[in-house]
């Protein structure tokens, strides 16, 4: 089994307007009349308020379309707050024809330049990925640094990212750690789980499986799939915690049935060695396909081995041949040297007709699976 580490997050906020129970709480205290004159008499904090009240449906009926209005008229006239809320509107298409990633990243810019910490991580987040904006890695940094010594925690994790891997910045294990124990510190999960792998694999800070776990726990605990997967494999291997496979196979199913590939992968070979579960390879077989489905290559390995044994699933050496090409054409070094193994093993009791039929089976599976 493979550990796997989330190395980096987007995180555009989605809920995000944070000031808006605040808003709410104001708006029962004051009328909502009162409220809407001032907004009309041009008061710029007190538009981006009640565009607030129309995003949660306090003190009036809830309606996006409403709050983009208002947001407008607020962030028009420089009301930071306002232009990151706009920004957020057309990111995620409430209120507005569809999601416009340039209309987002315009407004985020805006807000961003007056110091929105949270509008300088989406912008960063953006020129990551080359959403809306050109794809930039030193501008990504730019901006995910401007917003991580303002404390913002998301920011503080993506920065560690792109020092841990080396992206806009030079690689630096060192300042990834710094980074990722600022945002852990406060409870950030994907910085929790980031940090725990670099103490696993002594990436910047002495090896230490024991602290690893610790910080995997804290982000399972909020839900994290990665951080359950890594948990799960710590338990399986005793890394850091004494061996307990039946504790192994609880966290595996959380990031399982989250979808995570990785650990629906692991979690079938529980049941295929009965290790925490009882022996069940028709389980196995169906977490093996969850996962290859979504491409993970070992879970493709060992669906290949399922069909070519005929356990869990009728004896099938055509789509045995499939998983195993599929695994050896998406991964590398070892990974591919047994899945070509294997593919050609299957290979020797086909027809040529059926490996051409297996490999044209194959491609059209890969070509409608984008990686």
């Amino acid at each position: 089994m493979t550990l796997m580490t989330q190395r980096w997050t987007t995180f555009f906020a989605v809920a995000v307007l944070v000031a808006a129970t605040i808003v709410v709480g104001t708006a029962q205290l004051e009328p909502v009349e009162e409220i809407r004159a001032r907004a009309a008499q041009g008061d710029a904090a007190t538009q981006y308020s009640l565009g607030l009240m129309y995003v949660t449906g306090g003190g009036v009926p809830q309606d996006y379309a409403e709050a983009v209005r208002w947001f407008r008229l607020a962030a028009d006239q420089g009301f930071a707050g306002a232009q990151y809320s706009l920004g957020v509107m057309h990111d995620t298409g409430l209120g507005v024809p569809q999601d416009d990633d340039a209309e987002a990243a315009h407004w985020y810019r805006l807000a961003a330049e007056q110091g929105h910490a949270v509008a300088q991580g989406n912008l960063g987040a953006m020129s990551l990925e080359g959403q809306g904006v050109p794809q930039d890695h030193a501008e990504a940094v730019r901006w995910f640094r401007l917003a991580a010594e303002q404390g913002d925690s998301y920011a503080q994790a993506n920065l560690g990212s792109m020092y841990d891997n080396g992206e806009g910045v030079p690689e630096d294990h060192v300042e990834a750690v710094r980074w990722y124990r600022l945002a852990a510190d406060q409870g950030n999960a994907d910085a929790q789980t980031n940090l725990g792998s670099m103490y696993r694999n002594a990436e910047g800070v002495p090896e230490d499986h024991a602290e690893a776990v610790r910080l995997y726990r804290l982000a399972a605990e909020q839900g994290h799939a990665v951080a359950q997967d890594n948990l799960g494999f710590m338990y399986d291997n005793g890394e850091g915690v004494p061996e307990d496979h039946a504790e192994a196979v609880r966290w595996y199913r959380l990031a399982a049935d989250q979808g995570n590939a990785e650990a629906q992968n692991n979690l079938g070979v529980m049941y295929r060695n009965a290790e925490g579960v009882p022996e069940d390879h028709a389980e196995a077989v169906r977490l093996y396909r969850l996962a290859a489905e979504q491409g993970n290559v070992d879970a493709q390995n060992n669906l290949g081995y399922m069909y070519g044994t005929g356990k869990g699933v009728p004896q099938d050496d055509t789509q045995a041949y499939i998983w195993f090409s599929l695994s050896a054409s998406r991964s590398s070094g070892e990974a591919r040297d047994r899945a070509v193994d294997n593919r050609d093993s299957v290979a020797n009791r086909l027809t040529p007709a059926q490996i051409t039929e297996a490999q044209r089976l194959a491609r059209e599976w890969d070509e409608a699976h984008p990686r």
